[in-house]
């Protein structure tokens, strides 16, 4: 990371190590940096230390190693309350006895804040959240979508250029859950706040940040926008964790530096782009995702690398198809296909030849 990068880091994660036993790290020498408002992302599975980095920002956790610096200020000996960050949790945390409008003047009031200034932060934080009215009710009144809202909105009452959330929309059903996602996207744009959201929800984590970290035991696999993550895994780990993915394994026959040439286990020859395997001989999973591979002869790129295959089951999606194939050893492998008036149907069966780019196709970790 250049000197600028660091210079212009709110929040900078330096060489950080957790350990809750002395001996087994559960974050493991952890280097990230981010700009003044951006939403970044925490996206991995259970375990994979995500949660700790948030709790070690917020201030719940102390770093076993390393340095946290928010706005260039070292924070590791600064208690939760003084470091000025909002926090979202996925249970709300909301006060019972409290109406909303106390819950969201509890935070300014810990700040010593004058009552006509509490009363108007209040006013617009759930303006913002399009709970205006909603004020005089107390929580158990509220649905858990108002609730979700009303814990937003007490994050954001008293300005903080900082806001964490934990897994907050959780608890919500799919359709609400969705509508929320954009909610937050918006209103953090809209404010400038710098966020740090972490889910398990990789539809969640793609939609909604600027930046994606995947974790996975205590590291950071790949830091990148979502469409990069998406499109150009940097391992197996995260391709396999990123959306629908096909693998087919195999060995390293040839290797240039922008492509190589794949001995499937099941005997064929394909073209790969080679993205961390460097040897003739080295082991590889190779990645495809399903909407990269094409069974309409009319749509096949003369360049695609063609293999046969067997349809093993076709679903029907409403706007996809979705199609179960066997190819080469591989009895999951998924094509998805658009439900567009020319859309092909297959029936299970029958042989059909498929195709891809080489460039689609990623020779990874096996």
């Amino acid at each position: 990371m250049t000197d600028t990068a660091v210079d212009e880091a709110f929040v900078q994660f330096d060489r950080v190590q957790k350990s809750y036993d002395g001996e087994i790290l559960v974050v493991k020498d952890l280097n990230l940096s981010m700009p003044k408002g951006e939403f970044l992302t925490m996206l991995g599975p259970s375990g994979s230390g995500k949660t700790t980095c948030l709790m070690m920002l917020a201030g719940f956790e102390t770093a076993t190693h390393g340095e946290i610096l928010l706005d260039g200020q070292p924070i590791n000996n600064i208690p939760p309350h003084k470091r000025g960050i909002g926090m979202v949790f996925q249970n709300y945390a909301l006060f019972p006895h409290m109406t909303v409008a106390e819950n969201l003047a509890f935070p300014l009031e810990v700040r010593k804040m004058g009552k006509s200034e509490r009363d108007q932060k209040v006013k617009r934080a759930l303006d913002m959240v399009q709970m205006g009215d909603f004020g005089g009710r107390r929580p158990a009144q509220l649905s858990g979508g108002q609730q979700q809202r009303i814990a937003l909105a007490r994050a954001l009452v008293f300005e903080p250029e900082l806001v964490l959330m934990d897994e907050p929309l959780g608890a919500l059903d799919k359709q609400l859950r969705e509508h929320m996602q954009f909610e937050i996207t918006r209103l953090a744009h809209d404010l400038g706040i710098t966020t740090v959201y972490v889910t398990h929800d990789q539809t969640e984590a793609l939609t909604m940040s600027d930046r994606v970290a995947v974790f996975e035991d205590g590291r950071i696999q790949q830091l990148a926008p979502p469409d990069e993550l998406y499109e150009e895994p940097a391992n197996s780990f995260v391709a396999q964790f990123i959306g629908e993915n096909n693998t087919l394994l195999g060995e390293i026959v040839e290797v240039g530096t922008d492509s190589c040439v794949v001995k499937l286990d099941s005997g064929e020859l394909i073209d790969a782009l080679p993205v961390n395997v460097s040897n003739v001989g080295d082991r590889t999973k190779v990645s495809i995702r399903p909407e990269r591979v094409e069974f309409n002869k009319d749509r096949l790129n003369p360049n695609a690398h063609t293999i046969k295959a067997e349809v093993k089951e076709f679903i029907y999606m409403g706007d996809i198809f979705r199609f179960r194939l066997s190819v080469a050893g591989n009895d999951d492998f998924i094509v998805k296909t658009r439900n567009a008036p020319d859309a092909v149907k297959l029936t299970p069966g029958e042989t059909i030849e498929i195709g891809w780019l080489p460039q689609d196709c990623r020779a990874l970790d096996a």
